[in-house]
């Protein structure tokens, strides 16, 4: 009867990783998400595609609200004088820089990257 039940839970288990095998492949082929963005939360070293940004607006105000993946959230103000981001809620500042087509912003021990479109004073461009 041990024997049978020990094999019971062993195929059980093997069916289990199959399964998530499976969903595992299915994911990974599906479309990566637009509104996605990489973050190294909590101090992470690693960054990881995690984060997802909702755009919207408050007052008149665009704002980026970033969803952490254990639900968490930071909001930013949208600067409209080509400055960027500001936190939105809290006091810890952003820490910005440009690093190509990347904005990489801090704040406290979350760090994320934003993907930019830097403006030119050069109307041709």
């Amino acid at each position: 009867m041990r024997a049978l039940l020990g094999c019971g839970l062993l195929l059980l288990a093997a069916c289990q990783a199959r399964e998530e095998s499976e969903q595992g492949a299915q994911a990974s082929a599906q479309p990566a998400n637009d509104n996605a963005i990489e973050c190294a939360l909590d101090g992470a070293s690693e960054f990881k595609r995690a984060c997802e940004v909702e755009k919207g607006e408050v007052d008149g105000a665009k704002v980026l609200t970033v969803r952490h993946p254990d639900g968490g959230f930071r909001r930013f103000d949208v600067l409209t004088d080509g400055h960027g981001l500001a936190v939105a809620d809290g006091a810890d500042e952003a820490k910005l820089t440009v690093e190509g087509d990347i904005l990489a912003v801090t704040v406290d021990n979350d760090r994320y990257r934003f993907p930019v479109t830097l403006k030119t004073d050069d109307p041709a461009k």
